[in-house]
C-alpha cells in the first residue's frame, strides 16, 4: 500500500512538471526568418568628351527661283523646253511674236547709219552741236527700246536650273495670269533651318551641318551657315539660319524633307547607360543609387543632358569614379544594404 502511494505521487509530480514548462514556455520559439538582401549590379561613372548636337526639321529649297515671263501680253510664237529639262544661264526658253521687234530692228538699222552721218558732219562743222547730240539721244533711246522689246520676245532663262512649271502652249495669247515658265537652281540648294534662341550665341556664319533626307536613305550631305537672320519668332521663340548645300551630283531637290544637325562643340561630361537613370513620378526629376564603402547605396538627385543612343549625357550630381547601380533599383530605398552581383 505504502509503495502504491509513492508511484502515484511520483507520476502527479512528473505530470505538473511538464504542464508547468509549457505554461512558462521554457522551449524555445521558432526563429524568424531574416530579411532579404537585394542584389544589384553595377558601373563605374566615366567621363568623356560629348558632341554637343541639335537635329533639326527642314525643306530644301531652290536656291533660286525665276518666273520667266514678257513685259507685256502677246502671242507665244515658239516653245523651246518642257517641265523637268535642265536649262542653262542664257538659253532661249520660248519666242513671243516678233512683228514689232522686227519693225523696231529696220529703224535701228537706219538710226545707225543717219547717227553716222551726222556724226560726220558734226566733226566736220557742218551739224550744230544741239542738232547732233538731239540726234544722238534719240539714236540711244530707241536702241534701249530695241533692247527691252529684244528681251521680252525671246525668253532666256537668267538661271541654270530645272523647269519645273510651264503655263502656256504654242500659239497662245499670253495675259499675265501666270509666268510663262518657272526656272528653280538646284546647284546649289538651301535649307532655313530654325534654330532655339537658347543656341544663338552658339552658331555662326561658315559652321558645318550634316543634312540628311528621307528620300535618299543611307546619305548624308555636308552643307555651310551661309545667313543668320537677325531677328527671333517672338511666337516659336527660333531664328532662321540659312543652309547652303553644294549638291553637284543635283540629287537633292526643291521639296524634300530633311533633318538637319548642327554640332555646337563638345563638353567633358560624365556619361552613364540610360538604365541607371530612375525617374521620380509627378516631378520630372531623374535621380540614381550610388555605391557606398559600407555597402549601402544613397539616393543623389542628377542634372541630365543629351541622350545619346543608349546613354545620357550627366551634367551634374556625381563626381567621376563613383559607384552607380546599374540593375536592381527597383527594391531599393536610400540607406538600404545590397549584395553586389559583378564586383
Amino acid at each position: 500500500m505504502k509503495t502504491r502511494t509513492i508511484v502515484l505521487a511520483a507520476a502527479a509530480f512528473a505530470a505538473f512538471s511538464c504542464g508547468n514548462r509549457n505554461s512558462q514556455g521554457s522551449e524555445p520559439l521558432p526563429e524568424v526568418e531574416a530579411a532579404v538582401i537585394p542584389s544589384v549590379e553595377i558601373v563605374t561613372a566615366t567621363a568623356r568628351d560629348v558632341a554637343q548636337e541639335s537635329s533639326y526639321s527642314s525643306t530644301v529649297e531652290a536656291y533660286a527661283t525665276n518666273n520667266i515671263m514678257p513685259q507685256s501680253g502677246g502671242r507665244i510664237r515658239k516653245i523651246n523646253v518642257e517641265v523637268g529639262d535642265y536649262v542653262a544661264k542664257g538659253q532661249v526658253l520660248a519666242e513671243m511674236d516678233r512683228l514689232q521687234l522686227d519693225q523696231l530692228e529696220l529703224q535701228i538699222q537706219n538710226d545707225e547709219v543717219e547717227y553716222a552721218r551726222l556724226k560726220s558732219l558734226y566733226e566736220e562743222g557742218g551739224v550744230s552741236q544741239s542738232d547732233f547730240e538731239t540726234a544722238e539721244l534719240g539714236y540711244k533711246v530707241r536702241r534701249s527700246n530695241y533692247n527691252n522689246m529684244l528681251e521680252n520676245t525671246i525668253l532666256r532663262s537668267p538661271i541654270t536650273g530645272f523647269v519645273t512649271a510651264r503655263n502656256f502652249d504654242v500659239g497662245d495669247m499670253f495675259s499675265m495670269s501666270a509666268p510663262l515658265f518657272t526656272v528653280q537652281q538646284v546647284v546649289p540648294v538651301k535649307l532655313l533651318v530654325g534654330i532655339s534662341e537658347s543656341e544663338y550665341t552658339k552658331i555662326k556664319k561658315g559652321d558645318s551641318v550634316t543634312i540628311t533626307v528621307d528620300a535618299l536613305p543611307g546619305r548624308t550631305f555636308t552643307g555651310k551657315v551661309e545667313r543668320l537672320y537677325p531677328t527671333i519668332n517672338a511666337a516659336t521663340h527660333t531664328f532662321n539660319a540659312e543652309v547652303r548645300v553644294s549638291n553637284t551630283d543635283r540629287v537633292l531637290r526643291p521639296g524634300m524633307y530633311a533633318r538637319v544637325t548642327v554640332n555646337y562643340g563638345t563638353n567633358h561630361r560624365i556619361v552613364l547607360p540610360d538604365q541607371c537613370i530612375v525617374k521620380q513620378e509627378g516631378t520630372g526629376q531623374r535621380f540614381v543609387y550610388l555605391l557606398q564603402d559600407d555597402g549601402t547605396v544613397s539616393y543623389v538627385p542628377v542634372g541630365t543632358g543629351r541622350h545619346i543612343g543608349s546613354e545620357y549625357e550627366i551634367t551634374g550630381g556625381i563626381e567621376e569614379g563613383e559607384t552607380v547601380i546599374y540593375k536592381g533599383q527597383a527594391a531599393l530605398k536610400d540607406g538600404m544594404k545590397v549584395t553586389v552581383l559583378n564586383k
